[in-house]
């Protein structure tokens, strides 16, 4: 349940960023913070930028901007301003609360969850494959509170082989090439924004797609101009897909260390890219609470069902798992290192939503932040492939960077992210769109349902 505070912070928030900014909206100047542009440049000291209606429409140095008549300054002296987050792998409409089911999939929970996205500076994200009916299509196209939304739609595995339940049956289940090359004619059809594909036996568990039919996928979705993005594991895997023609990979490799001949095939297709979905993974390796865990700004928005949901899951831990799995995080945290050394595109993607990440939308993506340093890129690296870089991937231009024409989505924090990264949880306001995230209120924000 919500309580009286939290829910008139949901109504606020929905009413705000569903707005459509009006075409003669007098100008906003921010003036004073530190701005990381998302382009991988050096931060502005002392920055000043013009917002108008929906749009920056200048950008620069404190006391060298034009004004335009009768602008409104706002003063963001000592805070830091970076881009609005952009999340490839995520998987909208199951989770309701604490619960996961099918049942929940609805427009509103969609909605809701598009919603407390923004609450916490994510301003898109892509739904990978385990969508029902049409709701993320028709949200993508029309206007609505939060996020913007790119969607797979429906993914295609093997029969009875998709992600696990209650998502499993959500994805076309493929049994013939004719089957294989039908589906991505409907997809096509939906005029989805990218093919989602698994292409991973669950250690065992389930059949695994096979290269006869991910290659007549992929060669059937490049007839339609579609990308298509691999679900993966292994090594031999990520190899047998670059050589037929994927275009990017929704997990690392996790069963063995990179080798030279990956990095010469990816060196080969500088395209393909690698989100990380780090969360999951490193959550394995915790016998106690992470700190991040008891954050206020995590514990005032989200429900104490679901705050304990992921203590249960960290209960279940044995010093053998936790050992198990640390080796596995080494592995994966080595293989990113490597991939990050190599130059290999690589971008924010959290499998939020789904079965291991659990349902912390939007504060996921700043713990996958934290991750994604901790396994060998640099704070600056680690926000462009969660700005600029999945903006470009997701096909949203006016995304991941500020500059004069993009759109104005963005954070201000009241601690500089490079010099940790972990200051990107220290919002101070958020902005979508143009428009700012009502986020004070006495009980401390949005308390998810």
């Amino acid at each position: 349940m919500l309580t009286a505070t939290a829910a008139c912070v949901v109504s606020l928030t929905v009413s705000m960023v569903g707005q459509s900014p009006r075409r003669d909206a007098p100008a906003v100047l921010f003036d004073g913070a530190r701005l990381i542009t998302g382009d991988g440049s050096a931060a502005i000291e002392r920055s000043a930028f013009i917002v108008q209606g929906d749009t920056f429409v200048r950008v620069g140095r404190q006391g060298e901007l034009k004004t335009p008549t009768g602008f409104r300054r706002v003063d963001l002296s000592g805070k830091t301003v970076m881009p609005a987050l952009v999340d490839i792998h995520t998987h909208l409409g199951y989770r309701r609360g604490a619960t996961f089911r099918a049942e929940n999939f609805s427009r509103d929970t969609i909605v809701d969850e598009l919603n407390r996205f923004a609450y916490f500076g994510v301003a898109a994200v892509g739904s990978a494959g385990t969508d029902r009916g049409d709701f993320t299509l028709r949200l993508r196209d029309d206007p609505h509170p939060g996020a913007v939304v790119r969607t797979a739609w429906r993914g295609l595995a093997p029969p009875d082989a998709g992600p696990n339940p209650p998502m499993r049956d959500a994805p076309y289940g493929v049994s013939s090439e004719r089957e294989a090359r039908q589906d991505v004619r409907e997809l096509a059809a939906k005029n989805v924004d990218f093919v989602k594909i698994w292409v991973d036996d669950r250690n065992g568990t389930v059949p695994k797609l096979s290269p006869v039919l991910y290659r007549a996928i992929i060669d059937e979705a490049h007839k339609h101009q579609l990308r298509v993005f691999a679900h993966i594991a292994t090594l031999d895997d990520a190899k047998s897909l670059l050589r037929t023609g994927v275009d990017g990979f929704l997990h690392p490799v996790r069963d063995r260390d990179v080798d030279d001949e990956l990095l010469g095939l990816l060196k080969e297709r500088p395209q393909v890219f690698f989100t990380l979905t780090l969360f999951a993974p490193r959550l394995n390796i915790y016998t106690a609470e992470p700190r991040w865990l008891a954050e206020p700004a995590l514990r005032d928005t989200v429900s104490a069902a679901v705050i304990e949901q992921v203590k249960e899951t960290l209960s279940r831990r044995t010093p053998q798992s936790a050992a198990a799995a640390r080796a596995d995080w080494e592995r994966i945290a080595r293989n990113v290192a490597a991939l990050n050394r190599a130059g290999v595109r690589l971008a924010l993607g959290t499998d939020v939503g789904g079965q291991s990440a659990g349902g912390l939308f939007g504060w996921t993506e700043h713990i996958e932040l934290e991750h994604m340093v901790s396994a060998g890129l640099t704070p600056a690296e680690a926000i462009v492939a969660a700005t600029r870089t999945a903006a470009d991937i997701l096909r949203l231009d006016r995304l991941g960077t500020i500059a004069p024409g993009k759109s104005a989505d963005f954070i201000v924090l009241d601690a500089n992210p490079l010099d940790d990264i972990v200051n990107t949880r220290r919002i101070a306001r958020v902005y979508i769109r143009g428009a700012e995230i009502p986020r004070a209120t006495a009980g401390g924000g949005g308390r998810s349902r």
